[in-house]
């Protein structure tokens, strides 16, 4: 048996809204809400989660196009009905400009309302199953900077897509400041996207031992439950990235795709398999980079015309203008 179709109704007339709610569980079998007090619409919203939203124009104290982007805010793709007695091509208008899917005049025939009910109801359930979910995604690195020149890009692309990030790096780096330096550069990089940084210090003394790598990214892997996870190459020259590529593949054996990037230090070996466009998304990166070694000489991979010149490179195999190159080990999903 189908879900119940479920309706908030904003209307201050009671005749009406009590017309419009047998119409609409006599016909369609739907769990209606009605709401008289624009002020209510918000509660009747979560505890309803409607599929479709019809509303009033003229109430005291508010108008039902106003109440749109509300409506949006809280719940987003919600479809609206807009309803009047007031025939007027402006209000029609105007409703159109509030994103109301539908501009309804009183009286309106019953067959009509549940019709147009029933297609949006269909239509907005059909959009949201079929709505990517979303991503929770890793992202290592055995150093300061070499996620966000790696996959800086990609990382922008998945916060703006609504997937939460997580930038996990496993030594303070090579620069001057120690931990603390590489705490406030790392955070002000993954702030620029709405990241998180994770910040271990498992190499305070020497080289990263796989242990002390592979304990770190289980303690994060258990914590955020990743589906998606980015380390460095096996083909990299430097020693940790290494330690960290091996690592992540123990560590994150849970994840659904783990891919890996080319870090600054990765060699000729590189061999990606898969280029993400970062188009819209090169500004962001370079934003990231720009936290990173501020003061005096910066490494050649930060600087914004390498960067910009690299994901051009990269384009050539794949789409768009900009892209970053990964080496697919597993996946089970998209990435990107």
């Amino acid at each position: 048996m189908a879900e119940q179709y479920r309706v908030v109704v904003i209307e201050d007339d009671l005749d009406v809204a009590l017309y419009t709610r047998k119409v609409l569980e006599k016909r369609l079998d739907a769990r209606v809400i009605t709401v008289s007090d624009p002020r209510r619409v918000s509660e009747a919203i979560d505890v309803l989660r409607p599929d479709v939203v019809i509303t009033d124009i003229e109430m005291p104290g508010a108008s039902g196009l106003d109440l749109i982007a509300d409506i949006r805010a809280q719940q987003p793709g919600t479809p609206v009905i807009v309803m009047t007695a007031h025939v007027s091509v402006d209000y029609a208008i105007t409703a159109l400009r509030n994103s109301a899917n539908e501009f309804l005049t009183k009286p309106v025939s019953s067959a009509g309302l549940a019709a147009t009910v029933a297609r949006l109801a269909d239509a907005f359930r059909a959009e949201l199953a079929d709505t990517v979910e979303p991503q929770v995604v890793l992202a290592i690195g055995a150093r300061p900077d070499e996620v966000e020149s790696g996959v800086g890009g990609i990382l922008a692309a998945h916060r703006a897509a609504g997937n939460t990030v997580t930038v996990l790096t496993l030594s303070r780096g090579d620069r001057d400041g120690g931990i603390r330096t590489a705490w406030d550069e790392g955070s002000a990089a993954a702030g620029t996207i709405g990241a998180t940084l994770v910040l271990e210090d498992a190499a305070p003394a020497g080289p990263l031992s796989l242990d002390a790598a592979v304990s770190a990214i289980r303690r994060v892997v258990t914590d955020i439950e990743p589906t998606i996870v980015y380390a460095p190459s096996r083909n990299d020259g430097h020693p940790d990235s290494k330690v960290v590529h091996e690592a992540a593949v123990i560590a994150a054996d849970s994840a659904r795709t783990v891919a890996c990037y080319q870090g600054s230090s990765a060699t000729v070996d590189f061999r990606p398999n898969r280029f993400v466009s970062i188009d819209g998304h090169t500004d962001a990166k370079l934003a990231m980079l720009a936290c990173f070694a501020a003061q005096g000489v910066r490494p050649s991979h930060l600087a914004p015309d390498f960067a910009l010149a690299t994901a051009r490179y990269w384009s050539r195999f794949g789409h768009g203008t900009s892209c970053e190159p990964l080496e697919i080990l597993r996946e089970s999903s998209q990435v990107g």
